[in-house]
């Protein structure tokens, strides 16, 4: 889909209900476990708004270049997200993920997110606070194929206790 083509739904669509808001949640954390920046993106509005961390942004273009940036630096990136509240066309989510750098140092970060959704399931706003953790390798939690979303049978966040 180009950004001139008209949006195709991306179920499930708000009006959300829990199952559905708990699979749109998993679709998402599935897709970044994947990390293609370009396949990411789709579940975006053309004109998404961004504001993760410090950087505020919008537009799918700016979205595949800060996930190609992030990507490139958080190496073994493994992520779970979890929701935490509902309505009709938001979801919000806490969620951690861990990584380490170019040097070998692992880091765990944690999250809360606010998204937005127009009638086609297509986010329209995310709002990203996070606060990274450096921890030990033996700290880590988050053990799976790094080229793939976490298995099914994999703990979430509460069962962690994270």
């Amino acid at each position: 889909m180009t950004d001139t083509a008209p949006p195709q739904d991306r179920p499930p669509l708000p009006p959300f209900t829990r199952d559905t808001a708990i699979e749109k949640v998993r679709r998402a954390e599935d897709a970044w476990n994947l990390r293609d920046p370009q396949r990411v993106s789709l579940a975006y509005t053309v004109d998404s708004r961004w504001r993760n961390r410090s950087e505020i942004f919008s537009g799918r273009a700016t979205i595949v270049e800060f996930l190609t940036r992030k990507w490139q630096r958080e190496h073994e990136y493994r992520l779970i997200k979890e929701l935490w509240a509902f309505t009709d066309n938001r979801i919000a989510v806490r969620f951690a993920y861990e990584w380490h750098d170019d040097t070998g140092a692992w880091f765990r970060a944690y999250g809360n997110e606010n998204w937005l959704f127009d009638r086609h399931g297509l986010m329209a706003e995310r709002h990203a606070s996070i606060n990274d953790l450096a921890i030990a390798t033996t700290d880590r939690k988050f053990h799976w194929d790094r080229s793939a979303p976490r298995p099914l049978d994999h703990p979430g966040l509460s069962d962690l206790g994270l």
